[in-house]
């Protein structure tokens, strides 16, 4: 009893300074108030009431704070290109392409390109369909199993991933070097003893300002195309895929068709050369054929007069 007495008399007449936490002291941490073992280990201070702290204590915390700052590791946010190929086929690829349209406006993205055709030129009726979208790339994965049902059967599916984290990370360290070089020739230019290199050192940093746009240009698309991913899509009907097959007969009958097709353009155009040139024909060729046959025609009468005349005084 009186040993424990000694103890916590000791203890509050001890200055806080004095107190070190000791490993594996369970004395120390039953004993001493959990205010105290506060101040003592709080490197900042200022809220002991007035009391010193040890310096050795706060120059270890901060240390051991710095220390594991720097084993930390940095969290780097990846770059990945993400785009999709599909190849679909639909009942109705007009709906399935509104369809398409509002998935695509309800994840955030938006159409670039649409286009409707028609597998056969005999026919008035567009059954066949290409779009292209951009959706974020946080819902790519969404957006694609969506567009896959608007569809009765995916024909081909393509998905690529391309991870350009390397290139951006070395875009940002060009960047930042030939940043920090700008603001060198900047100083530079300041200090420029003469009108000359003022106007030198202003020509190397309108090309290292240049190259900063070049740079800058290349990060903003990597990260357009990292942000937002692209979805190319090809609807067709069951009918259009049948007749698109490839076959010896569909080949053979291919073949005809482009045969026929090139001895009509052929004979089309021949017809439209003389259509071309029946104007000359009519105003220029014609009238010198005329005007040519008149004096041949001349000319023959006078020698048949003339030979008329010498047989006649042979005659005699």
């Amino acid at each position: 009893m009186s040993a424990a007495v000694l103890s916590a008399c000791a203890d509050k007449s001890a200055p806080v300074s004095s107190i070190k936490p000791a490993q594996n002291s369970s004395a120390y941490s039953q004993s001493a108030p959990s205010e105290q073992r506060n101040e003592v280990v709080n490197p900042k201070g200022g809220g002991g009431g007035g009391k010193n702290q040890d310096p050795t204590v706060s120059q270890q915390v901060s240390l051991d704070q710095a220390e594991n700052s720097q084993t930390q590791p940095t969290a780097i946010e990846r770059k990945i290109v993400r785009n999709a190929d599909l190849n679909l086929e639909a009942d109705s690829p007009e709906q399935a392409q509104q369809k398409i349209t509002a998935i695509a406006e309800s994840k955030g993205g938006f159409v670039v390109e649409s286009q409707q055709s028609s597998s056969d030129v005999k026919t008035t009726t567009r059954d066949v369909v290409t779009m292209t979208v951009r959706v974020p790339s946080a819902k790519f994965n969404e957006a694609l199993e969506e567009i896959r049902r608007t569809a009765s059967r995916v024909i081909v599916e393509t998905v690529k991933s391309d991870d350009v984290t390397e290139e951006f990370i070395d875009i940002e360290a060009r960047l930042k070097a030939k940043r920090s070089l700008a603001a060198q020739f900047l100083e530079i230019m300041k200090r420029a003893n003469s009108v000359e290199d003022a106007l030198n050192v202003q020509r190397q940093l309108a090309d290292v300002r240049g190259e900063i746009e070049k740079i800058e240009g290349r990060k903003r698309f990597l990260e357009n195309q990292a942000s937002l991913s692209t979805i190319k899509i090809r609807l067709q009907t069951p009918l259009a895929f049948s007749s698109n097959s490839s076959g010896f007969f569909y080949q053979l009958g291919q073949a005809f068709g482009k045969g026929f097709d090139v001895a009509l353009n052929f004979v089309l155009g021949l017809v439209t050369i003389l259509i071309a040139i029946l104007p000359f024909l009519i105003f220029v060729v014609l009238p010198i054929y005329v005007v040519l046959r008149y004096f041949l025609r001349k000319r023959r009468t006078k020698r048949t007069v003339v030979e008329m005349a010498k047989e006649e005084l042979n005659d005699e």
